[in-house]
């Protein structure tokens, strides 16, 4: 199970910073009418002969995967083709995954900016990047498939991690961190924060900002300090070094957020008792592809290769599309934090509720268990197996097996199976996205740039035996505590874009009843993190297909959100000495297609809707242009440093004349103008009537 955040309301179509076309665009299109949803609607309860017939749980359909488990997903020295796993600059929670038993998460508040400088500038040595993490992870994979499965006792690491609040640049650099902000960009996501975007998120009631313990109200928290340990002694040295070091440079920490995983049977589980984390996007660049067919991982091919650009900004985007961010954002990772309280017992309960209604309805077998239903609200058994490759019981994965490899919602658009409002489902609707009933789904490469990388673990101990539901599929017997202890998941994830990631999945998918779109009755909300909605159960029927109608409650609440951002290492070197690059930031590689804008404050970049080129000051009055009109279908700013306008056809109507400098960035400065640099040279520069070359 995947915890991606609290209810929301569908909200109005926002303007993007990127003008390409998007499947969601066309999510309200009417059912068509040559090919009708053929289903009774029966109110659960009501009565019903039809009972869902389930079949043999089947082996899987393909050999298993060669590497053993446990092996490495890569070599442990970079491959040529893998050098993001040898990145020195990023911070390697964000690709590679800290992945520790034990974490703290110190939320600090700078009173004295110039010592929190210096705080920041002895802290960057002990940052823990990407390609330390990565050698780490993968010796220990390794030295624990030697041991058959067991962790190797004599390996352990302790890993340190910083992330910004938007407040927190503006107090280290004393000045604003973006010199322009777009309208539903996500630097006006950052900048509002995750309490000025509550009520959007569904975050109201009890899940209201006035009720969180961070993140709203008081001090604002400036940082996140993330500790990672392998055992509680390592973890409590680590916090209470620097702790003292926070205390030398006056920051306050406002809030202290321990989470460990669960012991015993619930290990690498949540609360609600299902394997977590187990759906992740593979990077290109850093995850080994798949020797057969090239889009999936390596030993797990049912994981999508994701350009890396949707989670490190400067990398290569979905659709080469600009970042449109700050030069201080390369090589950086915007991140979420929230601390989501669980109510096991009463998610457990409900569960249980709605089987018996199932099962008066005949819409259920009449052996089917709370686990049965449970399962297809989440979508996963709680041993991780997903629903749809095994709807009968529950599998264990075959040595070496990639557990998500058959996994695809292609043949199940009804949702018969796997629900359409299962969690996973609703999440992450791979290759089973229709628009429109009876229409050929989406290809899962559609939705590539929807993904975000989550750093998830659990908080608090598990519900106690006797406790919960555990007798009938609820949480597995152990170790624990009365069911009004704080028990929930550190929800962490890294995307690009707040706005076209981690919000768009929150409030177009996971919380909006009417997704997948065009069904009648509305499939309803996510049953697990959802907002409380009536829900539509489908299975077969003799006319066709019938719909039981449920009523889901929330579960789980929103005590605390943040949005931060995970900086590169040069820029935090840069920031501890008071400097911060805000010159907009074109990459290598980036595409800008009419309507697409670069916005510097005094300078604005834009391919206009004619196809030129053009350079404006802030009172949109021409800088400079490249005199292509009706003659330019994109900008090109290739890795060879060229900057290029081309026609629709490919060829070129105007070129900077730069190319064979590789290396060279491409700025648009609050200075009023675009240069083209490389180190010190200035190759090329826009400032007035006439370009220089």
């Amino acid at each position: 199970m995947t915890i991606i955040g609290r209810p929301a309301r569908l909200p109005g179509v926002t303007r993007r910073c990127t003008h390409l076309p998007r499947p969601e665009d066309t999510l309200q299109s009417p059912p068509s009418p040559h090919h009708p949803t053929r289903r009774h609607v029966v109110r659960a309860g009501a009565g019903a002969a039809a009972v869902l017939a389930v079949g043999a749980c089947p082996a899987p359909a393909t050999a298993a995967p060669t590497a053993a488990p446990g092996a490495p997903a890569a070599p442990r020295a970079a491959a040529p083709d893998l050098p993001l796993r040898a990145d020195t600059t990023t911070q390697g929670d964000v690709l590679a995954g800290f992945r520790k038993d034990h974490v703290c998460l110190l939320l600090i508040h700078f009173h004295a900016p110039a010592k929190g400088r210096s705080w920041l500038g002895k802290l960057v040595p002990q940052l823990s990047t990407t390609d330390k993490v990565t050698r780490f992870n993968s010796d220990f994979s390794a030295a624990r498939h030697l041991r058959n499965g067991v962790d190797p006792a004599s390996m352990s690491a302790s890993w340190v991690g910083v992330s910004l609040t938007h407040p927190g640049l503006s107090a280290l650099a004393e000045k604003d961190p973006f010199p322009a902000v777009l309208a539903g960009s996500t630097a006006e996501a950052f900048r509002e924060g995750a309490a000025g975007r509550a009520e959007e998120l569904g975050d109201t009631g009890d899940s209201a900002p006035e009720a969180w313990l961070f993140g709203a109200g008081g001090e604002e928290v400036h940082a996140v300090l993330t500790l990672a340990a392998d055992d509680p002694k390592s973890l409590a040295e680590a916090v209470g070094r620097h702790g003292r070091a926070l205390d030398r440079a006056e920051a306050e920490v406002l809030f202290r957020q321990d989470g460990a995983t669960l012991p015993g049977a619930l290990r690498g589980h949540e609360h609600f008792g299902f394997l977590d984390a187990i759906s992740q996007p593979g990077v290109r660049g850093f995850d080994a592809p798949d020797p057969v067919n090239g889009t999936g991982v390596r030993g797990k091919p049912g994981s999508r290769l994701i350009p890396a650009g949707e989670f490190v900004i400067g990398q290569e985007r979905v659709g080469a599309r600009p970042a449109g961010l700050p030069a201080w954002a390369t090589g950086g990772s915007f991140t979420v934090v929230r601390r989501l309280a669980q109510d096991v017992a009463g998610w457990w309960e409900q569960a249980a509720e709605c089987l018996a209604e199932l099962k008066r309805s005949g819409a259920a077998p009449a052996d089917a268990t709370t686990a049965w239903l449970a399962s297809r609200m989440v979508g996963r058994w709680p041993g991780g197996a997903p629903v749809a490759t095994c709807p009968a019981a529950e599998r264990v994965p075959l040595p070496g097996e990639d557990i998500d490899g058959m996994l695809d919602f292609r043949e199940d658009p009804q949702g018969w199976t796997t629900p359409l409002f299962s969690h996973i489902r609703k999440s992450n609707p791979r290759a089973g996205l229709t628009t429109v009933p009876g229409r050929p789904p989406l290809p899962a490469a559609t939705l590539d740039n929807r993904r975000i990388i989550r750093r998830g673990i659990p908080f608090g101990p598990p519900l106690r035996p006797g406790g919960g539901p555990g007798g009938h599929g609820g949480p597995a017997a152990g170790a624990g505590s009365p069911d009004d202890a704080p028990r929930g998941l550190l929800f962490i994830s890294h995307q690009a874009d707040l706005v076209e990631q981690f919000e768009f999945i929150a409030k177009r998918w996971v919380n909006n009843a009417d997704f997948p779109p065009a069904r009648h009755p509305l499939p309803g909300a996510d049953p697990v993190i959802g907002s409380g909605s009536a829900a539509t159960f489908e299975c077969p029927s003799a006319s066709g297909g019938r719909a039981t109608t449920l009523t889901f409650r929330r579960h789980v609440r929103t005590e605390g959100t943040v949005y931060a951002f995970t900086p590169s290492l040069p820029t935090l070197r840069a920031l501890a000495e008071g400097r911060l690059d805000t010159a907009i930031e074109v990459h290598p590689g980036t595409v800008l297609r009419p309507g697409d804008v670069l916005d510097a404050g005094a300078a604005r970049l834009a391919l206009e809707s004619n196809g030129d080129l053009v350079l404006r000051d802030r009172d949109d009055r021409s800088l400079w242009s490249a005199g292509t009109s009706g003659a330019g279908a994109e900008a090109h700013f290739s890795a060879d440093g060229e900057l290029s306008v081309r026609t629709e056809a490919g060829a070129v109507s105007w070129s900077s004349k730069t190319a064979g400098h590789p290396g060279t960035r491409l700025l648009v400065r609050p200075t009023g103008d675009v240069v083209l640099l490389q180190g010190g040279t200035t190759l090329w520069r826009a400032a007035g009537a006439t370009p220089a070359h």
